[in-house]
């Protein structure tokens, strides 16, 4: 059996193991998703959302890229938390970094890269305005660390500035962002205490008069 065909008898595997637990369970998934979470992380293979939280097929909407970055030029990012606010009505948006992450590291550095440098070049401006926390500490690994907790933060402001979700704050939906950091040595996920759940704790310069 190659890698292709072992994928396949993995499915048929995954689908008799749910169908011994439900053999309506595929027919009513079919019918509608309504997760609670929108979940933005790393693409990071060893960093897969359902298997961390224990959740199930349509309890997450996942969007993933290189170092769970939410920039505000991104129309994939932006259009996925806009179905996820207005369409799914998500309660919480959950922004999850990673320790050891690949992106967060290459732009630490000032190897070039290629196309993906415009990608990392997100990631040195976290780094720049946070460059003197960052530099004071003296640990490559500790400070490697602290970027990728402090990139999950900016991000979680970057979610929060957008025009999508203050409009949904706006309208009184329930909604909160927060940021998490998995640490993929032991498997635990930390809560950096960076949730938001009204515009009033966003920055002025960032807030959206929405009629």
């Amino acid at each position: 059996m190659n890698d292709i065909e072992k994928l396949f008898d993995n499915n048929r595997k995954f689908v008799e193991r749910w169908l011994e637990v439900d053999e309506n369970y595929f027919k009513n998934l079919a019918m509608q998703q309504a997760p609670k979470f929108l979940w933005i992380g790393c693409a990071d293979s060893r960093v897969p959302a359902n298997e961390i939280t224990g959740l199930d097929p349509g309890e997450v909407f996942v969007h993933r890229n290189i170092a769970n970055m939410v920039v505000h030029t991104d129309i994939n990012c932006l259009s996925v938390i806009q179905y996820a606010v207005k369409v799914l009505k998500v309660e919480h948006i959950l922004v999850v970094g990673h320790y050891g992450c690949g992106g967060v590291k290459a732009a630490m550095g000032n190897n070039n890269f290629g196309l993906i440098d415009n990608w990392l070049r997100n990631i040195k401006d976290v780094y720049r305005m946070h460059e003197d926390e960052l530099n004071a500490v003296e640990d490559e690994e500790a400070r490697f660390r602290l970027l990728c907790e402090i990139n999950v933060k900016e991000q979680v402001l970057n979610v929060c500035n957008t025009s999508i979700v203050q409009k949904a704050w706006n309208e009184g939906q329930k909604l909160s962002v927060h940021g998490w950091v998995f640490d993929v040595a032991d498997g635990i996920l930390q809560d950096l205490d960076v949730s938001v759940s009204d515009i009033n704790h966003i920055n002025t310069i960032y807030q959206y008069k929405i009629k």
